[in-house]
């Protein structure tokens, strides 16, 4: 069993207090800060509430969506099948899943569908605009993938760059098809399990539960903004996770050799330059002391629900930022630059 980061503890003083202070202010942040270096935690605070209803104090153990974050604990699970030898990056999505149409199958890779480039459309987002019941509707992996993402493709694959929720659609059944398993059970016995991943959940209706944070639309007056998803789309933006476990996922891959060296190449090797895309989420290369330096950097956002893990590469320092209140995604990514004392960006 790989030595994992242990449950942190607030910790205070920090030379950065009067900096983190002045940020939460300006943006009415409400959420949990974390940093780690190379697995122990260095400081944690938290601001604000929880269930506003309920008057819950966020808390460093606080359930919070990661909305995108979930495409990054995706492609971490198929990695590891492909290490399995069940999967193949380069491998036609014609010959991974069964049934699906050949033509344009045999053009796309699972490596297009993790990397955004696949070309296949996205039917579904048209579709909850007509219908809105779909996010609730739970129609099967099957039935979702012949309505929604069995379209002609809209480019040649690897040509763009297309954030299709769709994209996962198919990456869900494929993990389904080669594991013989519902893609939450794969996820849990391949990744979340293995390190220690407790609090990590596609749960639905997780958020309604004590020590979860709710979404909100607006603070004052307090306005929910329910996260609604059907199982199909978990794979993308489904799952639900605490800071701590957010830090043990990051220490795991990216210092402790959760994954060989090949899969790790594989999700620090940008594919789309003008979006700083590998698979599965983005690797950002910032200006450090006039040093150019890597970083692993994962996002999230869903309704209310802002989410940031990123990781140096070269340091091994983590950051987590946690909101529920709806915060601008670009002041968090600008703020965890400045923690980390990167130049601006250009």
């Amino acid at each position: 069993m790989t030595a994992l980061l242990p449950a942190p503890v607030a910790a205070a003083g920090h030379r950065n207090d009067a900096k983190i202070d002045a940020f939460v202010k300006a943006n009415g942040f409400a959420g949990t800060i974390v940093r780690a270096r190379k697995g122990r935690l260095v400081y944690a605070r938290n601001f604000g509430l929880a269930n506003i209803a309920a008057k819950t104090p966020a808390t460093t153990d606080t359930v919070y969506g990661i909305a995108s974050i979930s495409k990054f604990l995706t492609t971490v699970t198929v990695l590891k099948l492909v290490e399995a030898g069940k999967l193949s990056l380069d491998a036609p999505i014609a010959t991974l899943l069964p049934g699906y149409r050949a033509d344009t199958g045999t053009k796309v890779t699972l490596a297009h569908l993790l990397s955004n480039t696949s070309g296949i459309p996205n039917a579904f987002t048209n579709a909850v605009k007509a219908d809105p019941d779909l996010v609730t509707r739970d129609m099967g992996t099957a039935e979702s993938i012949r309505r929604f993402a069995s379209g002609d493709l809209i480019f040649e694959p690897g040509s763009k760059f297309d954030y299709a929720l769709t994209n996962w659609f198919i990456v869900l059944a494929i993990v389904e098809a080669v594991t013989g398993r519902p893609f939450q059970n794969a996820m849990r016995a391949i990744t979340l399990d293995p390190l220690g991943l407790d609090h990590t959940t596609a749960t639905i209706g997780i958020e309604n539960e004590p020590g979860s944070a709710r979404s909100y639309r607006t603070i004052d007056p307090a306005v929910e903004w329910p996260s609604l998803r059907t199982p199909v789309m978990v794979a993308s933006g489904g799952y639900y996770s605490t800071a701590p476990d957010m830090l043990r996922l990051a220490h795991a891959v990216f210092d402790l050799g959760f994954l060989a060296p090949a899969s790790l190449e594989a999700l620090r090797t940008v594919r789309v330059a003008e979006q700083d895309y590998s698979l599965g989420g983005r690797v950002r290369t910032m200006t450090i002391a006039g040093k150019p330096v890597q970083a692993a950097w994962e996002t999230g956002r869903l309704n209310g629900y802002r989410s940031l893990l990123a990781h140096r590469y070269d340091t091994r320092e983590s950051i987590v930022l946690l909101n529920n209140t709806g915060i601008s995604q670009k002041a968090i990514d600008l703020f965890a630059d400045d923690l980390f004392g990167a130049a601006p960006r250009g």
